[in-house]
């Protein structure tokens, strides 16, 4: 799959289908721990909760593009989008975000209904589909594929096919954030967020939320970044800055009888500020304190050079409590989730 970078990522429940609850509940001890499975024995039960939830993130998850018409010509051939950037990363305040099925894994030899008519079922909605079949299914696999009814198959008595799964489950749930905030992402990036269309930032969050064990991340506006949260609902922000957002910065400080130091280190490009008491920018409100409000630079050159740095988020940017993974997980499976989370 090619590096990408989609405009917001959270973990998500992961369905298995399978008749026999001792083989799901088997199979879910044996997949990642730090992923919550959801299993369902009955074909027509498993239908009517994706519906449902589906249903509840359609009414609740507004996107944040609104697409007009030029007013004075009343033409539809003149649209324009109104994006409201904030409510990207104010999703997080939405405690049912990781209650949403991002992953169907589904058996195919099943009595009320194959994996495959299950997938059917459920087409039109955008869950991604894994099927796993028997030695003797592999000619209907493959043709449900090509049917684009499942996003992939896998022979149950393959030696690796745990291993498989859990890798295959992970990057469906990439590429079914990828999908649905595509357009969005094509929207953004023409303009103030051209770092989301480059594959060399998408690698770079791909290794700091593995060095720093985010689990989710959002798009944020101001000043323009990353926010990434933790399994126990900590926040970090990733500030992005490039030559010319610097000069920016270094033109409003210079405006506002900066400190010369501060106004030297911004015109050679020697650090990152992220001015949080003073909604980002330098103000003289922040005077000789500049300097608790700045970080050194790492540098990733990818379409072009990007100057970036993680601070703690400040409490007051967010609109309220978090509701982290990790109390999801202790919610939905016990105790359980407490040595995953650590």
């Amino acid at each position: 799959m090619d590096n990408q970078l989609s405009v917001y990522y959270h973990p998500t429940v992961t369905l298995l289908i399978d008749d026999s609850q001792s083989f799901l509940d088997s199979l879910a001890f044996q997949l990642n721990p730090r992923q919550v499975y959801k299993t369902f024995q009955d074909t027509g039960a498993a239908i009517e909760w994706l519906r449902r939830e589906h249903r509840y993130f359609v009414s609740r998850q507004a996107e944040p593009v609104e697409v007009g018409y030029d007013e004075l010509t009343n033409s539809f051939g003149r649209r324009n989008a109104q994006i409201d950037i904030e409510r990207i990363y104010r999703k997080v305040m939405n405690r049912q975000r990781f209650n949403m099925a991002a992953v169907l894994v589904v058996d195919y030899a099943m009595p009320q209904m194959n994996g495959v008519e299950f997938c059917e079922a459920v087409k039109d909605l955008p869950c991604k589909k894994i099927l796993l079949t028997g030695q003797a299914d592999e000619k209907i696999a493959t043709d449900a594929f090509n049917r684009k009814l499942i996003d992939c198959f896998i022979k149950k008595n393959d030696p690796d096919a745990l291993a498989r799964l859990d890798a295959e489950i992970t990057n469906l749930q990439k590429d079914f954030f990828n999908r649905q905030t595509g357009t969005l992402k094509d929207l953004l990036s023409r303009h103030s967020y051209a770092f989301l269309a480059d594959p060399a930032l998408a690698v770079l969050v791909e290794q700091l939320c593995r060095r720093y064990r985010f689990v989710e991340y959002y798009l944020f506006p101001n000043p323009p970044g990353i926010l990434f949260f933790d399994v126990q609902g900590k926040a970090s922000l990733m500030v992005i800055e490039t030559e010319a957002s610097l000069i920016s910065h270094f033109e409003i400080a210079q405006d506002q009888g900066a400190p010369p130091d501060l106004l030297a280190a911004l015109r050679e490009f020697r650090l990152v500020p992220f001015f949080s008491a003073t909604g980002g920018v330098y103000l003289n409100a922040v005077g000789d304190d500049w300097l608790s409000y700045c970080l050194p630079p790492q540098i990733c050159r990818g379409q072009e050079d990007y100057y970036w740095a993680v601070f703690d988020l400040p409490p007051h940017y967010l609109p309220g409590v978090v509701y982290p993974y990790a109390e999801f997980m202790r919610d939905q499976t016990g105790g359980l989730a407490d040595a995953a989370s650590r």
